[in-house]
């Protein structure tokens, strides 16, 4: 092998290559992504208590 060609190898090799895949699933970059949002976000609020006195009670439109 000639220096040219090797030099012409380790050209190629260091390169980087627009097609090359980087070995995550798409299944797990969504679940990662689904998880940081998860992650993310405030707990939710609790429910409001029901007030016994107007458990009952429906409230009329007007």
């Amino acid at each position: 092998m000639s220096a040219m060609e090797n030099n012409e190898q380790r050209r190629r090799r260091s390169e980087p290559r627009p097609h090359a895949v980087g070995g995550v699933s798409m299944r797990d970059l969504l679940a990662s992504c689904a998880a940081a949002e998860a992650v993310s976000r405030p707990p939710r609020a609790p429910e409001p208590a029901e007030d016994p006195r107007t458990a009952g009670e429906h409230r009329q439109a007007a």
